[in-house]
């Protein structure tokens, strides 16, 4: 009995160490492969970044959980305001949650791209991103956008405009500065896991927004 156990923990342990080692890889190759999905699609330079009549704001919380300012959110005000303001977008889509009342990304948003100097009339709030996936494809099926350039940091980029080519949309990204290494570690983190969650999202599960509603058709 005791060889049988023996047998039975030796097997169990190599199916584990199978099992983690393949979930592993499956994290690693599903971030090797949305990180070089898109780099060629991606730029950072205003100069260099073609003209298209929308731009796709992707949400984040204003403040961190202490109170201070997000750099997340500071950093794709500011990209957004200087796209705007080189004449290359005419138009901004600011996509958030607002799940609960006394939270709305996409609210604080315009009222900094406003301090910032953008017309309200050149805004409009997408209360239904609840995910980057919820956000991009509202973009085309709800605001009947299907070429539009996404504004966020790379990393986020790069899963979004991997979303984006998975649903027939043609969409570029123009990257917002990233914060500082140490304040950024969690968030790239989660990252990782983020990536593999889309890569089950659209090869298994094919996942669709969680709302879409009326359209309201954006035309320039």
């Amino acid at each position: 009995m005791k060889f049988l156990t023996t047998i039975k923990r030796i097997i169990l342990n190599k199916w584990s160490l199978g099992i983690a080692i393949l979930l592993i890889g499956f994290v690693v190759f599903s971030n090797i492969l949305i990180a070089n999905y898109a780099s060629e699609k991606i730029f950072t330079q205003e100069n260099e970044t073609p003209e298209t009549s929308v731009a796709l704001l992707l949400g984040t919380s204003r403040y961190t959980v202490r109170g201070n300012t997000n750099l997340y959110f500071k950093y794709r005000i500011q990209a957004t305001t200087n796209l705007y303001k080189s004449g290359k977008i005419k138009h901004i889509i600011v996509s958030g949650d607002n799940s609960l009342s006394s939270y709305n990304e996409p609210r604080e948003m315009r009222k900094a791209l406003i301090a910032n100097g953008i017309p309200d009339s050149s805004i409009t709030l997408d209360f239904a991103g609840f995910r980057t996936l919820d956000s991009v494809v509202r973009c085309k099926e709800v605001f009947g956008q299907n070429n539009f350039i996404i504004v966020s940091q790379q990393f986020h980029l790069e899963r979004a405009l991997f979303i984006a080519d998975k649903f027939d949309i043609d969409a570029i990204g123009f990257v917002a500065k990233n914060p500082p290494e140490k304040y950024s570690f969690k968030t790239n983190f989660r990252e990782y896991f983020a990536r593999t969650k889309a890569i089950i999202d659209i090869y298994i599960l094919n996942t669709q927004p969680k709302f879409l509603g009326e359209k309201e058709i954006i035309n320039l």
